[in-house]
């Protein structure tokens, strides 16, 4: 973990925009409590992954790195429901994180995960808690929205329990609503908080 300057990673790969529009409000949630908010995508892959993406995009956020992710303090991971779990691209990110598994770098680090889906019953909350499977395999906690945010009970659109999440419609042309938006937000605070309450927790192995 970077303890000179640490940070709450903030991991997406969205196919329409809405999920990347999630991960900012979670990224501003973290920063409100006063932590650093890394953003960092996955690049798409192909049937045939012969060729790889340059290490850099074109434009966007910067791909991420084993490093970025064995050095946070906590972690957001936003992906797009495929048929009710994550997209290929993150998954296949989280395929090769088997060196940091073994390391156990992320063991004992706060996560919270999130989500977006074009219908209502879509596969939200099977993309949520099919997401944090891996999380809990490198050993990581889990941080959910509580209900005592407002916003979860009052959203007829996104929001769960489980994570921040967002209905973009058949057609993706809904923009994240103001409860969704303030769930996220709330996510990074809560993420925040916990990041930096655990950093300080003494663990043994």
């Amino acid at each position: 973990m970077s303890q000179d300057n640490p940070y709450v990673l903030v991991l997406y790969y969205s196919s329409h925009g809405t999920t990347k529009t999630l991960a900012y409000a979670i990224a501003q949630g973290i920063e409100d409590a006063g932590m650093t908010a890394r953003i960092r995508t996955v690049p798409t892959v192909a049937p045939e992954t012969t060729a790889s993406k340059p290490a850099i995009p074109d434009e966007g956020d910067l791909y991420c790195t084993m490093d970025d992710l064995k050095d946070c303090s906590g972690l957001a991971l936003g992906s797009p429901t495929h048929f009710g779990n994550m997209a290929a691209p993150m998954k296949y990110f989280w395929d090769n994180t088997v060196t940091l598994w073994l390391a156990g770098n992320l063991q004992n680090k706060p996560a919270s995960v999130f989500t977006a889906t074009g219908s209502m019953h879509g596969g939200q909350e099977t993309t949520l808690l099919t997401m944090m499977l891996p999380l809990m395999h490198h050993g990581m906690i889990i941080v959910g929205v509580p209900y005592a945010e407002p916003a979860l009970n009052r959203t007829h659109r996104g929001g769960t329990p489980y994570g921040a999440s967002h209905v973009s419609g058949a057609l993706h042309d809904q923009p994240v609503n103001d409860d969704e938006r303030e769930l996220g937000i709330a996510q990074g605070r809560r993420l925040a908080i916990s990041a930096k309450a655990l950093a300080q927790a003494n663990w043994t192995r």
